[in-house]
Formats: structure tokens, sequence, C-alpha cells
């Protein structure tokens, strides 16, 4: 993976949402969901985000696409639609807009992660699919479109006969495949993929992973895999990065980071990993106390009110994001120092 391209490159990306209160709505303040955030994805590759709930993971993927307007900070994207002769050409996102923008889209695309509210349950599957496929995206041929359609629905394990149902006549998984087929439509080169199998039986997550590892395979994507289930990210990534309050805490390649984790926040997420053996008993690591809140975070290192290993150094200065080496990332000032235990998966 080190030696592909990149295809996407973040620097420094913030999104704060203000807060609003009084008959003229003042702004007293900002969430901070987004906080300063660097990463970096290569073609092919599948990048894991993980973090709990509420610590910016969707919204660092929704303002990637421009779902979310940034407050702030660089999206450089390889594109091959806006390039001459077949080269590419890196664009900034936050700034390209109208047409430019469209065309952009064509090649990022995102699976959300409830498939009962994404889909709109006035329009027929094959009008779900082809939205993607408009004039704006460039297909005006209504054959050409509906071929396209079916293709899609085939490759994602759908029946072409289905083309004409609603979204109330299939199952949780089946929705799903829909949204992946919709992603797929206009031929993207990235998919943000915003937790697409939480909201699943267990028994049809294993089908819908293995499913976007056949498509990644067969279509050359690339994956920005936001998931809290680690071991859903362990068997889909490459790289996994672990946020936490907005921030990226730690980023590794998925076997490095879960046989070494630098940072105390990693090891208690990878504590909570469920093991398959009923008599095998795993130390847990309970955080104690809340999440900060991020309208007004901690000084210093942000995981430092729950971190059982914090000095004083942790709660005046925040830590820096070094590389560690062997491609492993941490803002910790303590990583040198401490013997942090990897995830167990089995006995």
């Amino acid at each position: 993976m080190p030696d592909r391209p990149i295809l996407l490159e973040v620097k420094g990306l913030r999104k704060h949402f203000p807060i609003k209160k009084g008959f003229l709505r003042k702004t007293v303040g900002h969430v901070k969901a987004v906080d300063d955030v660097d990463l970096c994805i290569r073609e092919g590759e599948t990048l894991g985000l993980v973090g709990e709930s509420g610590c910016g993971k969707t919204t660092v993927g929704r303002t990637i696409l421009r779902l979310i307007e940034p407050t702030a900070g660089q999206i450089m994207f390889s594109s091959k639609r806006l390039s001459s002769a077949g080269q590419t050409e890196r664009i900034d996102i936050t700034s390209a807009s109208g047409t430019r923008l469209n065309s952009l889209r064509r090649e990022m695309q995102i699976i959300f992660q409830d498939p009962y509210s994404s889909l709109d349950p006035r329009m027929c599957i094959g009008r779900i699919v082809g939205e993607g496929l408009n004039a704006a995206h460039g297909m005006t041929d209504n054959k050409e479109k509906e071929e396209r359609i079916r293709e899609t629905m085939q490759a994602v394990g759908l029946k072409p006969e289905h083309i004409m149902r609603y979204p109330h006549e299939f199952s949780g998984g089946q929705r799903q495949r829909i949204g992946i087929a919709r992603a797929l439509a206009p031929g993207p080169r990235l998919v943000v993929a915003d937790e697409p199998v939480s909201a699943l039986d267990v028994s049809i997550r294993a089908q819908v992973t293995n499913l976007l590892l056949d498509l990644q395979s067969e279509f050359g994507l690339t994956y920005l895999f936001i998931s809290h289930d680690l071991s859903v990210v362990k068997y889909m990534s490459d790289r996994v990065a672990v946020m936490y309050l907005g921030k990226i805490v730690e980023l590794a390649p998925a076997g490095e980071l879960f046989a070494n984790p630098r940072h105390p926040y990693t090891e208690a997420l990878m504590s909570a990993v469920l093991v398959p053996d009923p008599d095998f008993k795993v130390k847990r690591i309970i955080l104690e106390g809340d999440v900060p809140s991020p309208v007004n975070p901690p000084p210093g290192c942000y995981f430092h009110p729950r971190c059982r290993f914090a000095e004083a150094t942790c709660r005046n200065e925040a830590p820096l994001y070094r590389d560690m080496g062997n491609e492993h990332f941490v803002a910790c000032h303590l990583s040198e120092k401490l013997s942090l235990q990897p995830v167990v998966w089995h006995r």
C-alpha cells in the first residue's frame, strides 16, 4: 500500500457547528465536531475510522464529500474526470463549485448507515439507483441508463426484475444492497461507507461485508469505512484511524494497530471486543467519567480526564501527532513509556 498513489488527502479539517440562542439567534459558542483532522487514503485501500458514538466519524465522512460544508481545512482529491489526456489532477474539494463539483461527486459516493431512512419510500428501486445517472452527471440516454441500473443491481446481488418494486418490499439486507447499488451506479473511485452493517442482523453482516470486498476487487474501489465494530474494521481495513472528540489520536496499518496499540484510548476500545468463547475472560478497561463536551473541550490532551495514565503534562499541553515508525502515528505524550495490551480475538 505505501507505494500506491494518494487518492484523497485531508489537512487541518475542521467542522464547528454554531450554537445559537435568543430571539435574535445570536451565536454563543461552537460544537467542535471535527477539530484539525489530517489523513490520507491511497488508491485501492480501505481506511477504517473508529471511535465512540459522537466522536465525529460521520461528520468527517460527510464533510469530505461536501454534504456538510467544512469550517476550515483542505480536502485534496486526485480526479481523473476533470483532467486532460487521462492524467490525474489534484483538486481542492472545498473550493470546487457548480458543474466542477458535480463532476467530482461522480467519483465520490456514500453508503448511508440506515437502509430504511436513506431510501425514498415513494420511489421505485430503478429510480433510486438511477438518481446518480441523471443529466447533471452526464447520462441522458434512457436505454443506456436502464442498462447501467440493471448491471449495477446484478453486481450487488439484486434481480433485474426488482427494478419496479418499492423499498417496503425488501428486507433490511436487501435495502442496504440497494443503497450500495445507488452509490456504485455513477462509477465512483472513492466510497464513504458510513457504518454500512451496523443496522443489519448479525447473520446478514458477513454477507454485506464480503460483498463490499468483492466490489472493491471488481471495480477498484477505495473505501473510507466508518464503524464502531472493531472486528468488522479489522476484517475490512488496510489501515485504521482512531478518533476521539473530533481528533485523530492514532493511525496505523490494521495489523500493527491491533497488535501494538500506542494510545490508551485505543487500548480501551480494543478491550471491549467480544471474544466468541464464554469461558474466556478478557480484562476490560472501563473508562471512568463521561466524554467531555465538544463545546468546551478540556485543556491539554482531550483524553486526559478519562486516562488512567495521565500526568501533569497531559493536563496542560496538547500532544503532537507523531510518527512512531512503520506508518504508526499517535498523539500521546506517554506513548514511548506505556506497554498497552493488544486486542485478544480468541483463547
